[in-house]
């Protein structure tokens, strides 16, 4: 197990650095005459060389790299060109935040999810149709309708929620419940949608096999059967699909987080990218890429509990 671990921390590792690599070149490559775009146009040719100095720009490409990462192994992403923040102090204020949408989601798809796919597989009929006929639905609609619909009649008509803003768990609990229900049921509904199909035909497979008539041949009722022995041989393909679905949900915060005004990574991300900050880019993109790593590794590290056989992969 130690070697498993190991491995997937190293391939981590790797992928963490070329993610840093390519999102470094590309951003300093297309980012246009940099020092000038922070000054503004009025800036005169003296002012714009002076900060292009300052800032280390008219030097190789690759020397930058070299800093930038020297700099990032002792924790130190630089600060943000526009307010003078540190990128480590901005990413971490709202990772939080971000985290728990889209922790929250990713715990609501699961088990709706499990009981949806589940259900549609056992009863089959009308019951499968319905399942499925609702998850093709949630798919189909784009997260940011959804959004805009709850906000419509949830915050808006029904005063139910809070339509916009976010308030810290610390400050108020029933606050911060009110600020995330709305844009966690919106990350969800795609993510259910996509997972359950996932759970009803990984069950309809694994009750097709010997073992499981083997198991109902000896009296085991159909729900020991499937909640002890099927779910488990099912969960590797609905845990590899809920990971996949766990690093779309940071990409659709994006989104929710401007439609609900929350000021999560998402929100963050818009900005710094529209304001052309490489510095909290790149922190952003770092950070993104080591949650996507740990995501990963603890999908496999489920993954080899329930199946053993994926340790020796």
């Amino acid at each position: 197990m130690l070697t498993f671990i190991l491995r997937r921390l190293l391939s981590g590792v790797v992928l963490v650095a070329v993610i840093s690599f390519l999102a470094f070149v590309l951003l300093y490559m297309g980012g246009g005459d940099i020092a000038r775009r922070i000054l503004g146009e009025n800036a005169t040719a003296e002012t714009v060389a002076k900060k292009t100095e300052e800032l280390g720009l008219n030097r190789p490409l690759l020397a930058q790299y070299g800093d930038w990462v020297t700099s990032a192994l002792t924790g130190n992403l630089g600060r943000s060109w526009f307010t003078g923040e540190l990128v480590t102090v901005s990413v971490t204020n709202r990772l939080a935040v971000t985290l728990s949408l889209v922790i929250g989601a990713t715990l609501i798809s699961a088990i709706l999810s499990v009981i949806l796919g589940v259900l549609a597989a056992r009863r089959g009929g009308a019951v499968d149709g319905t399942v499925q006929f609702l998850s093709l639905i949630g798919f189909a609609i784009p997260g940011f309708l959804i959004a805009l619909f709850l906000v419509l009649v949830f915050a808006i008509n029904l005063g139910w929620f809070k339509a916009t803003g976010y308030v810290p768990i610390g400050t108020s609990v029933s606050g911060w419940l009110s600020s995330v229900t709305l844009p966690i049921v919106a990350l969800s509904v795609g993510a259910i949608a996509t997972v359950a199909a996932q759970v009803r035909g990984s069950v309809i497979d694994a009750t097709s096999r010997d073992y499981v008539r083997t198991l109902r041949s000896r009296g085991l009722g159909d729900g020991s059967v499937i909640y002890k022995h099927v779910l488990r041989n099912a969960g590797g393909p609905a845990l590899a699909v809920l990971a996949v679905q766990f690093v779309g949900l940071l990409g659709g915060a994006v989104v929710v987080e401007q439609i609900f005004a929350i000021p999560g990574m998402g929100q963050l991300s818009v900005r710094s990218t529209t304001l052309g900050d490489i510095p909290v880019v790149m922190g952003l993109v770092i950070a993104f890429a080591i949650i996507v790593v740990i995501v990963n590794l603890l999908i496999d590290l489920a993954q080899a509990a329930l199946n053993p056989k994926v340790r020796l992969s």
